[in-house]
C-alpha cells in the first residue's frame, strides 16, 4: 500500500469477513468513569465517522501525533503525554469503562494533549486518518489470543501491517510489547519481511523497555513470575 492510496481505500483481506481482533465485554463501569465520560468526553473524546480527521483542528494546534492502539485503562498513554507535552496523542480503545478509566487520569494531571475514540482501530486508520499523518504508534500488550484456533484475531497481521503503514509517515515509529513470546516471534514474522518497515532494534531483534513505557501491574506480577516481556521496534521506510 502506498501513501498515495486513498483515505477510505482499504486492504482486500479486511474487507470481507473480516475477523475481530476483539470481543466486547461489557466490564463494570465505575461511577467515577461514568462521570468523566459524561463530563470530559465531549472535549477529548472523538466519535467515530467515515469522513477524514482534521487532527490540527482535534488538537487546537499543529504537532507531532502518536497513537496508542488498545491502551486498555490509559497508564501508558498518560505517561507518555505527560513526558512528551509538545506530542499529540490519541488512544484508540473499544472498551468504554478503559476510556472512562483515562479520562479520570486525564483530568487528574490536568493532560491537555489526549483524545480518546471508543471504535475499532482498524477502520479509524481506515477512514479517520489521513495517509502519512502520524508520527509514532504505540501497540502495547494486545491480546495474544493464545490458543492456536484463535491466532487469526491476532491483531498484528500483513493486512493492519499495511495500514500501520499508511499512517505513519516515512521515518515514523511503531513500537510493540508483549509478554507471550510466541506473539512476539509472530510480529517479527509479520513486520520483519513487510516491505515498508525496518527493525531497529540490535541483532536480537528486540528492544529495552523504554523508560516513557510505565510497567503495568500485570508486567510487575509477570516479573515477579519469572516471565517475560518482548518490547519491539519499527521504522516506517
Amino acid at each position: 500500500m502506498t501513501d498515495n492510496d486513498s483515505v477510505t481505500s482499504e486492504p482486500e483481506s479486511l474487507k470481507h469477513r473480516r475477523i475481530r481482533s476483539f470481543v466486547l465485554r461489557m466490564g463494570r463501569m465505575t461511577a467515577g468513569q461514568q462521570r468523566a465520560l459524561d463530563a470530559l468526553w465531549p472535549h477529548f473524546g472523538i466519535e467515530y465517522s467515515a469522513d477524514s480527521l482534521n487532527l490540527d483542528e482535534v488538537f487546537g494546534r499543529h504537532a507531532p501525533r502518536m497513537i496508542e492502539i488498545g491502551f486498555g485503562t490509559g497508564e501508558a498513554l498518560c505517561a507518555y503525554a505527560q513526558a512528551h507535552p509538545e506530542v499529540d496523542c490519541l488512544g484508540i480503545e473499544v472498551h468504554r469503562p478503559g476510556a472512562g478509566h483515562l479520562l479520570l487520569q486525564v483530568e487528574q494531571h490536568g493532560i491537555s494533549n489526549v483524545r480518546a475514540s471508543c471504535h475499532d482501530a482498524v477502520e479509524v486508520l481506515t477512514h479517520q486518518l489521513v495517509p502519512a499523518s502520524i508520527d509514532a504508534v504505540h501497540i502495547f500488550f494486545p491480546d495474544p489470543w493464545h490458543k492456536a484456533r484463535h491466532h487469526k484475531r491476532r491483531l498484528i497481521q500483513p493486512a493492519f501491517a499495511d495500514l500501520l503503514a499508511r499512517v505513519l509517515k516515512p521515518g515514523g515509529i511503531l513500537r510493540l510489547a508483549t509478554d507471550w513470546q510466541h506473539y512476539a516471534e509472530h510480529m517479527r514474522a509479520v513486520l520483519d519481511v513487510h516491505p515498508s518497515f525496518t527493525n531497529i532494534a540490535d541483532d536480537t531483534g528486540y528492544m529495552p523497555r523504554p523508560d516513557d513505557r510505565p510497567l503495568t501491574r500485570f508486567e510487575r506480577r509477570g516479573h515477579r513470575l519469572g516471565h517475560g516481556v518482548w518490547d519491539m521496534a519499527y521504522q516506517r521506510r
